[in-house]
């Protein structure tokens, strides 16, 4: 039986664990405390008497808190055990554990306590198979205090582990001789340190420090400050407030303070995407402006401050350029890997100006896009100098790394993404569809930004001749008559790639489809080979690639299905957006945490219960945005000058919804919805 994993986390730092609380290595799971791309421990095991421990039942507080209920001994002692053990966790800029030993018997009981500490220093690019390294230990007793260093050249890190108790310290734990007086109880606290060493011993982690400071104060008052910023669920459905409160609780979690950088930005996911990714952050921005737009304006300058500035094959930069990933780990630093930061993404840079502007649109921040002004255009210009590789006005990706980069670069970014129907693989300079519902989206924002803030009607007529350009252009070669939906891509030469995926679902939410085609495009998005009842899948079945539990070629992907019901909402096509937003929420309702970042192909009436995929990280940051912006896109909400519109479709049976206080330019309003059984049919009047 697969062991169960418990995990804590808080942004730059994540601890995962068996259901004990112990950690040890496992090539099929990151287990132990990470932070910056490097596990500091990677056993961190509890005995007592010489005995591991059995967990009784677990109290998951918080995201970032957590407390095991344990006993010593086997399972047939559970009824009369005489101690029990609490081990209380937490995690902000270190990693905590409080150890409650409680005597239950009538008199003194003698015990030996033992954790047991070690750190392999692992790279997570590395971790289901760590090289091994040369580590130095320092234990004093005396102190209380184990130090496990390891440094290669100027990376240097550090494992500090501190007790409150005394205890007998050695170069692999620690070990407590205690005796317990009757009905009592005997407490230590341990304290980790993660240590991030520059030369001459600096914490590189100095520019987060008031941050820090701020974050040890209270995790829990950061918390409620962030959930009273969002606006306040009221439903009918009662389950679906937890999955809005867990949402907002998993997009706290995952912000991150990168080093170097003061602000917080979303990250990917546990347990592997525990970084910055331009896509990741740009999308689940998108997805919350009308629930936490305070993740916007640091995403945004954060892009801005590393976008490229020069051409660069082995990074894959160019200028103009937003990144795709950075990383902090020792194969970034030493260039095992060209992740320190990689620009191997060509949807990021139209990204960028569309949430750009759409935060705009939602927050009035005239002084943020005046600010952005040049960071904005070199993506502008990027489309058309590096984006446009082949000079046929489309935007294409390909690797141009010496050790070989990403096959794909856009999110569906797996080696076995873009295929043909037949199972071909196309070859280099790939334009996917969206890619280019993306551009022209942003040349259609960015021609808005140059007319009302920039003062430059020159690059605001070039821009808006040249979306229409492209809108003619793409209808003209991506659409296949006889299939009646776009191609998935065109190869160098043109030839289309005529599979039928959910790619086609994100040219409605850019507005690259013209009107006569989106009932087509909607047809297919909810037929039975696309709609699995849960979700729309990635890849539509009847076609050979297909696999229900294959990411990218069947799997179903809640970020983008809410990108497809929102582009379904665009053009009008309102029941077929209710349908995706009552599977996925459905969806949620009944999975046991954090939404995954997908879920199997399997048709809703064959399991009855939504698939999770060992691949799929949870939680994530834009499948928990996407919960967020399904809720925003079946009440319809949009922002229409300093007024923010409400035009709700629920679906039937979803009964009333109330989403009070939504933050925007008009200050705070509420929306209202009711479904159409509620309402008699009729469409419920905006608010």
């Amino acid at each position: 039986m697969k062991q169960e994993l418990v995990s804590v986390l808080a942004g730059n730092a994540f601890a995962v664990s068996d259901a004990q609380g112990d950690m040890e290595v496992d090539p099929r799971a990151p287990v132990g405390l990470i932070s910056f791309d490097t596990r500091f421990l990677s056993r961190w095991v509890l005995t007592v008497d010489g005995q591991r421990l059995h967990a009784l039942s677990r109290d998951d507080m918080t995201y970032f808190e957590t407390r095991f209920f344990l006993v010593p001994g086997s399972a047939s002692h559970y009824v009369d055990a005489e101690v029990s053990v609490i081990r209380h966790r937490s995690i902000d800029d270190s990693f905590n554990e409080r150890i409650t030993v409680l005597n239950h018997s009538a008199g003194p009981a003698d015990l030996v306590v033992r954790m047991d500490i070690g750190s392999d220093f692992a790279d997570t690019a590395e971790i289901r198979h760590p090289a091994p390294r040369e580590t130095t230990v320092r234990a004093s007793s005396a102190d209380g205090v184990l130090r496990l260093c390891y440094r290669r050249e100027s990376f240097h890190r550090e494992t500090v582990v501190s007790t409150t108790a005394p205890g007998e310290v050695d170069d692999r734990g620690i070990t407590y001789r205690i005796t317990v007086p009757a009905r009592g109880q005997w407490i230590t606290d341990l304290h980790v340190g993660m240590n991030i060493l520059g030369e001459a011993g600096r914490d590189l982690r100095s520019s987060l420090e008031s941050h820090r400071r701020q974050v040890r104060h209270d995790m829990r008052v950061d918390l409620r400050g962030w959930r009273e910023r969002a606006p306040q669920l009221v439903a009918e459905r009662t389950a679906l407030r937890p999955v809005y409160e867990g949402a907002l609780a998993d997009l706290a979690a995952l912000r991150y303070a990168p080093l170097a950088y003061t602000g917080r930005v979303p990250i990917g996911g546990l347990p592997w995407a525990m970084t910055i990714y331009g896509r990741d952050a740009l999308v689940t921005c998108l997805q919350t402006l009308a629930f936490t737009p305070e993740l916007t304006p640091p995403t945004l300058r954060l892009l801005a401050q590393d976008q490229g500035s020069r051409l660069d094959d082995e990074h894959e930069e160019e200028p103009g350029k937003i990144l795709g990933e950075i990383r902090y780990g020792e194969s970034a630093a030493f260039g095992d890997l060209p992740t320190a930061i990689s620009y191997a993404a060509a949807d990021t840079t139209p990204l960028f100006v569309i949430l750009l502007d759409e935060y705009e649109r939602w927050s009035g921040d005239a002084d943020l896009v005046r600010e952005l002004r040049d960071p904005a255009r070199e993506a502008l210009d990027w489309l058309d100098e590096y984006g446009d590789a082949a000079g046929d006005g489309y935007l294409r990706y390909q690797s141009r790394s010496p050790r070989g980069g990403p096959v794909n670069q856009a999110w569906k970014n797996s080696p076995d993404a873009i295929v043909h129907r037949d199972g071909r693989v196309p070859g280099p300079s790939r334009a996917t569809c969206e890619l280019q519902g993306y551009a022209y989206d942003a040349k259609v924002r960015g021609a808005r930004l140059a007319r009302e803030f920039w003062d430059d009607p020159v690059l605001a007529d070039r821009l808006d001749r040249q979306a229409a350009a492209l809108k003619e252009r793409f209808n003209r070669d991506f659409w296949l008559p006889e299939r009646e939906y776009y191609a998935l891509a065109l190869e160098r030469d043109g030839t289309p790639v005529e599979t039928l995926t959910s790619n086609i679902g994100h040219l409605l939410w850019s507005g690259i489809v013209t009107e006569d085609r989106s009932a087509a495009v909607a047809g297919h998005l909810l037929g039975p080979q696309m709609f699995s009842g849960w979700g729309v899948r990635t890849l539509a079945g009847g076609q050979l690639p297909y696999n229900p539990v294959g990411a990218h070629v069947g799997a179903v992907w809640p970020s983008d299905n809410s990108v497809i019901a929102a582009g379904l909402r665009r053009y009008h096509h309102d029941d077929e957006a209710a349908r995706i937003a009552d599977g996925l929420l459905a969806a949620a309702e009944l999975l046991d945490g954090p939404m995954p970042e997908a879920i199997a192909g399997y048709s809703r009436t064959v399991t009855r219960y939504p698939v999770q995929l060992p691949m799929a990280g949870r939680p994530q940051a834009w499948s928990s945005g996407a919960l967020l912006m399904l809720l925003g896109t079946l009440l319809g909400l949009r922002p229409c000058g300093e007024n923010l519109l409400v035009d709700p479709v629920l679906p039937e049976g979803f009964g009333r919804i109330e989403l009070l206080d939504v933050p925007g330019r008009w200050g705070r309003s509420d929306a209202y919805g009711r479904d159409r059984a509620t309402t008699g049919g009729r469409r419920p009047r905006m608010r």
